[in-house]
């Protein structure tokens, strides 16, 4: 059983929520864990939501690298990240009761923006033309030019969000437990006179990545922090590299991460 007992609670407050949270915080004091409303605090911060609820619990409490992070969805459907749900406190309740879970430890990436202060993303950072206009960008890779981008846009995720955006437009699904990041291309222009490599790069967690916007006109991309849309004006380059903070999870035993992806792309019930 954890030791550590302090719990935040990250939800979008409404009458409903607050009425359907009671039971759960019950639960959570059954079992001797102390509630607290300031998340640095915390030695477990639970989100209250789905997936994009759990994104969103990384960034507003700042990636917490001392707290183990858990997310409760307040529905019938399961995520990624949601390994239990408010709609059935009797798993939650067999878990604690059978110390059934236990900690994972999942990267993030440090992005740069022009130099300036950086931050975290668990799943991605993607960068898109705001204008019905060919994006171009060139691609470094260690500091060596790779190659120059033609095409709606560009994406860099951890194997934890390869099966976010990154899959769905064609990228590879990466097992967590490798040290790794992964370049995806957005509708690129390959023909005669154009060509990029065409297809997902994975690359060493020990490399690094920049993707210098090419300043033709298209100088204010669309940059997507997880499921968040930066305001960055005159964006010139990005610089992207596996972080070297943890996000550590509070996860079911007996629910790894192909499990997770069996039961979400392959299983049709």
């Amino acid at each position: 059983m954890l030791t550590k007992r302090n719990v935040f609670l990250f939800y979008k407050p409404t009458n409903e929520i607050e009425e359907k949270i009671k039971p759960f915080k019950e639960l959570l004091v059954q079992y001797n864990y102390r509630l607290v409303s300031n998340y640095k605090e915390a030695h477990i911060i639970v989100s209250i939501g789905g997936d994009g609820a759990f994104l969103q619990a990384l960034r507003k409490t700042e990636f917490q690298q001392e707290a183990l992070y858990l997310g409760v969805n307040n529905g019938d459907h399961l995520g990624f990240y949601t390994d239990f749900s408010l709609n059935d406190l009797t798993s939650i309740d067999e878990a604690l009761k059978n110390e059934n879970v236990e900690i994972r430890q999942y990267p993030a990436i440090e992005v740069t923006i022009n130099d300036e202060k950086p931050f975290y993303c668990f799943n991605e950072c993607s960068i898109r033309s705001n204008v019905i206009r060919t994006f171009v960008v060139d691609v470094f890779i260690d500091d060596i030019f790779f190659e120059r981008f033609r095409g709606d846009g560009l994406i860099v995720s951890t194997p934890t969000g390869s099966t976010a955006y990154n899959k769905s437009v064609g990228g590879a699904v990466v097992d967590p437990r490798l040290k790794a990041i992964q370049l995806t291309e957005i509708s690129s222009l390959n023909n005669n006179e154009f060509r990029t490599l065409g297809s997902p790069l994975i690359l060493s967690g020990n490399s690094s990545m920049k993707l210098s916007v090419v300043q033709d006109g298209n100088d204010y991309p669309i940059i997507g922090a997880d499921n968040e849309a930066l305001s960055i004006r005159h964006c010139h380059d990005v610089k992207i590299k596996l972080a070297d903070i943890k996000i550590k999870m509070l996860k079911l035993k007996d629910n790894s991460f192909f499990q997770r992806v069996q039961k979400t792309f392959l299983n049709k019930n």
